[in-house]
This record gives C-alpha cells, structure tokens and sequence, in this order.
C-alpha cells in the first residue's frame, strides 16, 4: 500500500503522473490521509484546483482509496518529524510514519527526512 500526498492524488485523477509514479501507483494499493480530503476542499474553494467535489467520477475514483484517520498518534508523530512545513503536508507525512506506509510525494522538504518512508518515484 502508498500513501498519496495531496497533488499526487490529484495527479494520478488527472493523469498528469511522471512515468516512475506512474509505474509505482500502478503496482500497489492506494492510500491517503483524512486531511488530504480536506486540503481538496480548501484548494477548490480558494480557486487554486479546478476539481468539482460533486463530480461523480471523482466521488469514484475516491471511493477506491483507504482513508487513513487522524488519530492521537498521528497528530503525536506530525509534531516529532524532522522537518517542519505546511501543518497538512506533517499530518500526511505523520500518517506514513504511524503506519509505516511509504509516502509518494514530490515535496522536496519531505524528501528529505530521514524518518518519513518514501516511497521510491526515480
């Protein structure tokens, strides 16, 4: 299993993935954090996606992903990663770590922890 970071997912429905993320999005089973639903939200609403949440083909392609919780161990573990960045980006992070699933993301700042297992895109 992956867990997808907000502009991955939003990638892989548009099919704007890079070919490596591609081949690994294609291998495995995929995940994402609750607050990435709620990032999908804010960045609609402010105009920065052209996503329409009401879409039944995105309801769909949604409905295929696990959904990872915010729990206290994942609010715990977003505040002891070795970065520090947008609050959204340490819970998707945080998720990874918890639950040790590799994170696909092509944020530089998370790609380079030393905690957060990623998942390899090259």
């Amino acid at each position: 299993m992956l867990n997808l970071d907000t502009h991955i997912l939003v990638f892989a429905f548009g099919d704007e993935l890079r070919p490596g993320e591609r081949t690994l999005l294609e291998r495995q089973r995929w995940s994402i954090s609750a607050i990435v639903l709620w990032e999908i939200a804010k960045l609609t609403q402010l105009g920065r996606l052209g996503l329409d949440l009401d879409d039944r083909e995105f309801a769909g392609f949604l409905s295929r992903l696990h959904v990872w919780p915010i729990d206290l161990d994942v609010a715990r573990t977003s505040t002891r990663l070795d970065f520090r960045g947008d609050p959204a980006d340490e819970i998707i992070a945080a998720t990874s770590v918890v639950h040790d699933v590799p994170l696909v993301t092509r944020d530089l700042v998370i790609r380079q922890s030393t905690i957060v297992p990623l998942a390899p895109t090259d």
